[in-house]
């Protein structure tokens, strides 16, 4: 993956492990409903429009509710 690089994504996203996350619900997201959030993008896969997504900060980390249970975590 030369773009976004991992270190410009590490100044928005302070952890690996949650960028990896982030972008894998987020690339789901694309290839289930196809909404995008840019009006370009230079990856042609969703896992890399994902993490194009966090470069542009329009997607970010959230704090999650902990009352919340979620189908995947089932």
């Amino acid at each position: 993956m030369l773009y976004p690089s991992v270190d410009s994504l590490k100044d928005k996203i302070d952890s690996k492990y949650v960028l990896v996350t982030i972008a894998s619900k987020r690339a789901r997201e694309i290839q289930e409903t196809g909404n995008k959030l840019l009006p370009a993008y230079k990856a042609k896969k969703d896992v890399g429009k994902a993490l194009e997504e966090v470069a542009a900060g329009v997607l970010t980390k959230t704090i999650q509710d902990e009352s919340i249970v979620y189908e995947d975590e089932i």
